[in-house]
């Protein structure tokens, strides 16, 4: 397939800056993990020093804190005092904290975190909720990354852009600053924690980072597959994503409408426990449908009645062309085109290099493959080869604007780029 004829790769480039980083729990040791006795009997330790200053030192030393943080991070005190509040059940008893004293408490169980130090990569793009002041025939778009720092340690972050009438494409400049959400409830059950965040209005989008906050994400919030979901006229953006807890993966769930306030669930059933798991944009006669890989190689699809439950699929796509013999896997939510359902998929060849290809499912019945790409639509090029993880181009979803296919991708592990697809010559070089 000759690739380069319908395709078109922009000069945006999207690279991790380690001077974002946002604060987070310390206690002294690795979040979420429960105090074990040591650890209770250091925090005390430090508890213990700060009472031991009187008040001037204690007002010294919370000045001097400020002064070296104050500018890198919203609202510093009321973190330190929430942070407080929350290590009280580990501390001793012990007499009241003046105001002062709980900041500086507080302010010594906070830590720093470059949360995008090392990649910011495996992106994923769908319409922006508000299009109020899009000039016509453009659209505003929003993209999440998924962003690695200290540890290897994934978390969740967004930009926000513009698709122009012609497909020219531009990403608004981030904001200085990095903000987590407030865990506003939190419901255990035995699949996992369930959680419902929020961000503050004044707060840009590109300053939310969703930060791993259950056991089950402890090690990572791993490549988010946003897709606007329409069920009968109501919309709500759903992304699919890897929680990793250090030891085990599974799939959850991502819900939103508007990307201030979200609920993350975890998914139950067999396919839940796989990762790569996207889901249509809409109902397939009357049931939700998701694309996903059971067994580390082939591609599945999937139905489920209520949204959560995913239990064994249909196989959909097997390995067939040399550049994707080792295994095949989705690239995101299917893109409805006039054709088909359009499923970008991943293919591992020699070398384990990684490659973006496509098939076109048909509308009705996506169980049926009308067409694929025996060729990459896009693969490694040689100024792309080298980075975290080489020889590796990948994207977490796409979207479509007007007669181009919008593909955001990663580089090597390491950072995102862009390019257009001409969905009219793909048509025509899919092998039916």
């Amino acid at each position: 397939m000759p690739h380069a004829s319908f395709l078109n790769r922009q000069g945006l480039h999207l690279r991790p800056d380690p001077a974002r980083v946002i604060v987070r729990p310390f206690k002294p040791t690795t979040e979420p993990r429960d105090l074990n006795p040591t650890d209770k009997m250091r925090a005390n330790h430090i508890v213990d020093r700060v009472l031991a200053l009187n008040s001037e030192a204690v007002a010294a030393q919370l000045a001097d804190v400020l002064d070296n943080f104050q500018g890198r991070h919203r609202n510093l005190l009321e973190s330190f005092e929430a942070r407080a509040d929350e290590m009280e059940d580990a501390f001793m008893k012990h007499g009241a904290f003046s105001k002062t004293q709980r900041q500086l408490v507080g302010a010594y169980f906070l830590s720093e975190y470059s949360f995008e130090a090392s990649a910011l990569f495996n992106p994923s793009i769908v319409p922006h909720p508000d299009q109020t002041e899009t000039p016509h025939g453009a659209v505003r778009f929003i993209m999440s990354l998924r962003a690695i720092g200290e540890g290897h340690v994934s978390s969740l972050t967004f930009r926000t852009g513009m698709i122009a009438v012609d497909g020219s494409l531009a990403v608004d400049p981030t904001v200085r600053l990095a903000s987590v959400p407030r865990i506003n409830h939190r419901i255990s059950g035995p699949d996992g924690d369930s959680v419902e965040l929020t961000f503050r209005p004044e707060q840009d989008l590109s300053e939310r980072v969703i930060f791993p906050v259950t056991e089950s994400q402890s090690n990572g919030i791993e490549d988010a597959r946003f897709v606007k979901f329409n069920d009968g006229g109501r919309e709500t953006y759903y992304a699919t994503y890897t929680a990793y807890s250090g030891r085990a993966i599974r799939s959850e769930l991502i819900e939103t409408s508007d990307f201030m306030s979200f609920r993350m669930t975890p998914l139950r059933g067999a396919a839940a426990h796989n990762k790569g798991m996207a889901l249509f944009p809409g109902k397939i006669d009357g049931r939700y449908a998701m694309i996903g890989r059971q067994d580390n190689e082939n591609l599945y699809l999937i139905y489920s009645d209520d949204l959560y439950t995913w239990e064994s699929g249909q196989l959909l796509l097997k390995p067939q062309f040399p550049w994707e013999f080792v295994q095949i896997g989705n690239c995101g939510s299917p893109i409805e085109l006039d054709e088909g359902w359009l499923l970008l998929t991943h293919g591992v060849g020699p070398i384990r290099k990684y490659s973006i290809g496509a098939a076109l499912l048909d509308k009705r019945d996506p169980s049926k493959v009308l067409a694929r790409s025996s060729e990459p639509l896009l693969r490694p090029e040689p100024s792309e080869r080298e980075g975290y993880v080489p020889n590796v181009v990948y994207t977490c979803g796409a979207m479509r604007h007007n007669d181009q296919i919008i593909l955001p991708y990663a580089v090597s592990d390491t950072f995102s780029s862009f390019a257009t697809i001409k969905i009219a010559a793909l048509m025509d070089a899919m092998r039916r």
